[in-house]
């Protein structure tokens, strides 16, 4: 999920400043669309082993996901620093843990009628739709919009996993959203990640300096990913309705 203290640093470190790096965003993108793609592959690995050894599947799953969170700060501290060789085979990495545990996800996908492959699609071509019109928006935003809907979106995000932590939390014992709540939260989460790929336009050009194009990769990755899940969780849950 999206580190929504990097993201309330990066907003306040952009107030007020002028873009200090011009270029990071296109420099970011190839190592952007990378990620991605190791990500595919790391979901199909997951996916692979769900299919033929399943109750391997979740001490994987549960190992993969620590070894991610502590890939993300480890990479986030070192590309920060510009540590641009060091930072890039972590940041693959966490590319490949990232689709893995997103497999679970993308399992259920496939499995609820209405939803399959073409939703795990109309979930990637969402994220590339909202991309390009981010791009166009985000790029033209005044300091003042761009700083009004930067708090905004920060507050929301902040919110959403303070809700989604309690989903956790009631789930081990038992207690489950039900599926009209479900469609809510995740249409909301939907909403927030494309406010945030706006935002993404405004506030990285702010707050990274060319060189730090590593850095602006993973924060856009961050971005796309939990609108990707978002986008798949709400397909599901209107599927799956009571």
């Amino acid at each position: 999920m999206s580190n929504t203290s990097n993201f309330r640093g990066a907003m306040r470190e952009a107030k007020g400043l002028p873009i200090v790096g011009p270029n990071v965003i296109s420099k970011a993108l190839p190592f952007l669309g990378a990620g991605l793609v190791l990500t595919a592959l790391g979901a199909y690995g997951g996916l692979g082993v769900i299919s033929s050894n399943p109750s391997l599947f979740m001490p994987t799953f549960i190992g993969a996901l620590i070894v991610e969170l502590i890939l993300f700060f480890v990479a986030s501290s070192v590309a920060q620093q510009g540590r641009n060789s060091v930072a890039l085979p972590l940041l693959a990495a966490y590319s490949l843990l990232s689709g893995y545990t997103l497999s679970g996800l993308i399992f259920v996908a496939l499995g609820t009628q209405g939803v399959g492959i073409m939703g795990i699609v109309a979930a990637a071509l969402g994220c590339g739709v909202t991309f390009i019109g981010a791009r166009s928006i985000g790029s033209n935003l005044s300091d003042q919009d761009g700083l009004a809907l930067s708090k905004t979106i920060s507050i929301g995000i902040i919110a959403l996993f303070v809700v989604i932590l309690g989903q956790l939390l009631f789930s081990f014992f038992g207690i489950f959203t039900p599926s009209w709540l479900e469609i809510g939260i995740s249409g909301l989460g939907v909403l927030l990640f494309v406010g945030a790929s706006v935002v993404d336009f405004y506030i990285l050009p702010r707050s990274y300096s060319d060189q730090q194009y590593l850095s602006v990769a993973l924060s856009m990755y961050l971005t796309y990913i939990n609108l990707f899940v978002f986008i798949l969780r709400l397909l599901i849950a209107i599927n799956s309705r009571d």
